[in-house]
C-alpha cells in the first residue's frame, strides 16, 4: 500500500491534537509506519519560524510577511521531513498544512487566494495531501476551549470574525473538492467524532 499524506485542519479549539491521536492509533493497530508532524513547524528551523509567527508582539506584523514566513517554514518542512518520509513508504499525519494558509491568511487576513495559490505551486509543486480531515465546530465553542487552556498566542487572540472567515474558507474548499476533504462535526461527543474519523480512515485504507 502506498504511503499517504493526511492532514487535519480546523479553526482554534476543534480538537486537532486529540483526533490526530485517533488516526495514529488506527494506523498503529494496522502496523502501518507513520510520522506525526505539524505546521508551521516540523523541523528545527521550521519550529523557529513557528515561534516567530505565534509570539504576541507590539509590532504590527505585515500580512505578506506572515504569509511568506508560513511558506518558508513549509518549504523546509517538505524538503527535510514530509517528502523523505513519503518516499520511504511512511505515512505522514500533519496538524495543519496549506489549507490553513488559505483559511487563515486568505480568509482571515484577506490576502488574495490567487497569491496564496502561486506560492503553493512554487513551494509544493504537485504535492497535495491524499486526504484532509476538517474538524468543524462553531467558532464560539472552539474559542471557549482555547481560552480555558490559558495564555493565548498571536493568532488565538484574533476576533471571532477572523475565525468565522477562516471557517468559511475551509468549508468552501471542502465543497469544491469533496473527494479529498472530509468534514467532521467536532462539536459532537468525542466518541462520535472518533467513530467518524475511523470511518474515513477505513475508506483511505481500502482505496
Amino acid at each position: 500500500m502506498r504511503a499517504k499524506f493526511i492532514t487535519l485542519e480546523g479553526t482554534e479549539g476543534v480538537g486537532k491534537s486529540s483526533n490526530i491521536a485517533v488516526v495514529e492509533n488506527y494506523l498503529r493497530q494496522r502496523n502501518l509506519p507513520f510520522i506525526t508532524t505539524r505546521e508551521p513547524g516540523g523541523t528545527p528551523l521550521a519550529e523557529e519560524i513557528r515561534q516567530v509567527l505565534l509570539a504576541p508582539r507590539d509590532e504590527c506584523v505585515d500580512e505578506n510577511t506572515e504569509l511568506l514566513l508560513v511558506f518558508a517554514a513549509r518549504a523546509q518542512h517538505l524538503s527535510q521531513k514530509i517528502k523523505p518520509a513519503l518516499a520511504q513508504g511512511t505515512w505522514v499525519l500533519c496538524d495543519r498544512f496549506t489549507d490553513a494558509t488559505f483559511a487563515y491568511q486568505g480568509g482571515g487576513r484577506g490576502i488574495s487566494l490567487s497569491k496564496i495559490a502561486q506560492l503553493e505551486t512554487f513551494v509544493q509543486g504537485e504535492l497535495q495531501p491524499d486526504a484532509t480531515i476538517i474538524l468543524d465546530a462553531p467558532v464560539e465553542i472552539g474559542l471557549e476551549r482555547v481560552t480555558a487552556r490559558g495564555s493565548l498566542d498571536r493568532f488565538e487572540k484574533e476576533k471571532h470574525a477572523f475565525f468565522n472567515r477562516a471557517r468559511d474558507v475551509y468549508q468552501q474548499r471542502a465543497n469544491e473538492n469533496p473527494g479529498r476533504y472530509h468534514i467532521v462535526d467536532a462539536s459532537q461527543a468525542m466518541d462520535v467524532v472518533k467513530s467518524n474519523i475511523e470511518k474515513i480512515m477505513e475508506q483511505l485504507i481500502t482505496t
